[in-house]
């Protein structure tokens, strides 16, 4: 028999939560990221189709509530107490012989437990649903963020069934939210290319990613979750231990290196063998929490001021060292952007030896003020990346000076220049050797020249064999040296030969566009082929002139004549026009119905494809946004529109419908197949 509608949802749901518990909790993946996307798709459709049947507790509802103005307070039904720290084995042994004195005890059972680095949450599950997650604040109040616990994959928005069936009927479960250490350097490397600050270590990067207002931001950053403790709970628990293993049986990712452990001496051993292998861990990690395992035990200890008896935080050394600036110099990155890194007299730290330390850009250089021959403190933030921690002034040489951050590019000579309200200093030049490879694949991209075939791979070889060094060169590679390539016959060779032919007929936005201009993308470069309906013109065009472009500020106008003046630009931009390419102004806006206004497309238009929607109502004058705003004078609804439409009806934007959209346009009639319209 066919699955109903409410079978087909449960089922998506039930798998969608097996996966993610196998590959966010157990780190055991049953399916592939492509079945999983794919599951994950079908039960949104189904559920926009069916809104009545969403549930707060759906995969798909990880992602997508409207930002906040502010966190409400939420008081803890058991306070969130912190731990007294210990930093050495003989105050262990004294907490142990504490413990064992309150108790009459020769030997005690505890738990040991990483600490880990992070920002401390707690959350609350009722009947099996997460319905509320808080920071920990002072340990009394802390913060509501359960829309953005939502979005992070380690926290399971319903618990898994327990073996006997019975799901409590109240969990309050603490923990940690961390960011790994190989995804905190991938986030850094991604923000440091985009030009934006980058995060001084895992657990700033952490706090800051929950503590978003905008939920989606904290969707967008690789945030993990590990539980270690029990609030108030309807369950009756006798040991610590039994509780980590029932989060665990409930879906609540514990650390896989907790350790039960009987006696001082196995204490020690355990976290003396932590320690040693603490920079081959995941995580970043400061000291071992050592519990006592049973729960009478907890009970008859007590508390001390704000901290349990029964608990205490051994702190490992912090990783760090002292060495000399031997040398400063900036490197190029494949975007342009400049990157001073500070060469240092090689040093040990944590286990590796260190001899390079980036500096991030020309603001955090400054706000450091690192200087050739300085002695610093270095550290490997978050145990992967050198960094330079601090300057040691009191050793400063005589006569040190500032670094001067240059003012043009150290691969090329072009100028290198900073965008307003970014932190990365760019190279603007075209033919830059250290930027050619995404240069070239933007110009080939879709929304530029769209050279079809011209990929990844294609543009790395041409770059690497030195067959293109400006972007004109693609014009000039005969068909015998294509065929030779790797991976190229005869028939892939005549595409890409065909395609590169086809790219010459091209338009000014497209072509205005494909240059990389910095500050410049498709908006605005129509916005600029509207105005100067030449090259040349755009090119001799002066800062009021282009301060008169919509969208075009004073800023943006000095990055656009910075860029037309750079001598290596005007030949590069001289020889594609000599190699053939023929940007076309495009027919001005129609005027009139759209003059002036901003659209935004949701759902499926039968008589048009986004694109061809999009281009119509540029036509007319108008420009589409993909989100809607309070600023947004059309939000056009095709069938089985998003969220975009219930937004507009929230702040009263008017909605067309198609039909009510191909009669402003002035067009009748469909045609067939059909087109998606965001």
């Amino acid at each position: 028999m066919a699955e109903t509608v409410h079978q087909e949802i449960e089922r998506l749901r039930r798998e969608l939560h097996e996966a993610n518990h196998r590959y966010y909790v157990l780190d055991a993946p049953t399916i592939s990221d492509a079945e999983y996307d794919r599951k994950l798709k079908r039960l949104g459709e189904i559920e926009a189709k069916h809104p009545d049947l969403v549930t707060p507790d759906s995969p798909t509802q990880r992602v997508g509530a409207a930002p906040a103005e502010r966190f409400e307070r939420v008081t803890h039904r058991q306070p969130m107490l912190s731990l007294t720290d210990v930093f050495s084995t003989e105050e262990l042994a004294e907490f142990d012989a504490r413990v064992r004195k309150l108790l009459g005890r020769d030997e005690i059972e505890y738990v040991c437990e990483p600490k880990l680095d992070g920002l401390a949450i707690e959350l609350i599950y009722e009947r099996g649903l997460f319905v509320r997650g808080a920071t920990r604040g002072d340990g009394l109040v802390g913060e509501d963020v359960t829309r953005n616990l939502r979005t992070v994959h380690s926290v399971p928005l319903r618990l898994l069934p327990p073996a006997d069936g019975h799901v409590p009927e109240l969990l309050e479960v603490r923990g940690e939210v961390v960011m790994l250490k190989a995804d905190f350097a991938k986030l850094n490397a991604r923000r440091e290319e985009a030009g934006e600050s980058v995060f001084a270590n895992p657990r700033n990067a952490a706090a800051g990613s929950l503590r978003q207002l905008d939920p989606k931001i904290t969707a967008s950053r690789p945030l993990s979750a590990f539980f270690y403790e029990v609030g108030e709970t309807s369950i009756d628990f006798r040991t610590h231990w039994e509780k980590l293993q029932t989060l665990h049986a409930l879906g609540l990712r514990t650390n896989p290196r907790n350790r039960r452990c009987r006696g001082l001496a196995a204490v020690q051993k355990y976290v003396a063998d932590i320690a040693a292998q603490r920079n081959d861990e995941p995580y970043e990690m400061d000291g071992m929490v050592v519990k006592v395992d049973g729960e009478d035990e907890r009970r008859r200890l007590g508390f001390v001021s704000r901290a349990p008896r029964w608990a205490v935080a051994y702190k490992l050394p912090p990783q760090e060292e002292t060495t000399v600036v031997e040398a400063i110099d900036v490197n190029v990155g494949r975007t342009g952007a400049l990157t001073p890194v500070a060469h240092l007299k090689p040093v040990r730290v944590g286990g590796v030896t260190i001899s390079n330390a980036s500096l991030h850009n020309e603001g955090e250089l400054a706000r450091k003020d690192v200087r050739v021959g300085d002695t610093v403190l270095v550290r490997r933030a978050g145990d992967v990346i050198p960094e330079i921690a601090q300057v040691v002034l009191e050793k400063r040489p005589h006569g040190a000076k500032p670094y001067p951050f240059p003012t043009t590019c150290p691969a090329c000579g072009s100028a290198a220049v900073k965008l307003e309200g970014e932190a990365i200093t760019r190279c603007v030049g075209m033919a830059c050797p250290a930027k050619l490879r995404e240069g070239l694949l933007h110009f080939a991209s879709r929304n530029a020249l769209d050279i079809r075939g011209l990929g990844e791979a294609l543009a790395t070889t041409l770059v690497d064999e030195r067959l293109v060094r400006q972007l004109a060169d693609i014009y000039a590679i005969p068909r015998e040296k294509w065929r030779t390539l790797p991976r190229m016959a005869d028939k892939s060779a005549d595409n890409v030969l065909a395609a590169i032919e086809k790219s010459k007929s091209t338009t000014l936005p497209r072509f205005l566009n494909a240059i990389g201009i910095p500050g410049v993308g498709e908006a605005t470069a129509k916005a600029l082929a509207r105005a100067f309906p030449t090259v040349k013109a755009l090119m001799d065009a002066d800062g009021e002139a282009l301060q008169r472009v919509r969208d075009v500020g004073p800023a943006l106008a000095a990055e656009i004549r910075t860029f037309f003046q750079e001598p290596q630009n005007r030949r590069s931009i001289e020889r594609l026009l000599e190699a053939g390419v023929r940007p076309q102004a495009e027919e001005a806006p129609q005027g009139g119905v759209f003059e002036g206004k901003s659209l935004v497309l949701t759902g499926t238009l039968a008589a048009l494809s986004r694109e061809e929607a999009k281009a119509e109502i540029e036509r007319r004058g108008g420009r589409v946004s993909g989100s809607v705003s309070r600023k947004t004078d059309y939000v056009v609804a095709g069938d089985e529109p998003g969220s975009k439409l219930e937004k507009a009806r929230e702040l009263g934007v008017a909605v067309l419908d198609e039909a009510a959209f191909l009669d402003k346009l002035g067009k009748q009639g469909r045609r067939s197949g059909q087109g998606h319209a965001g």
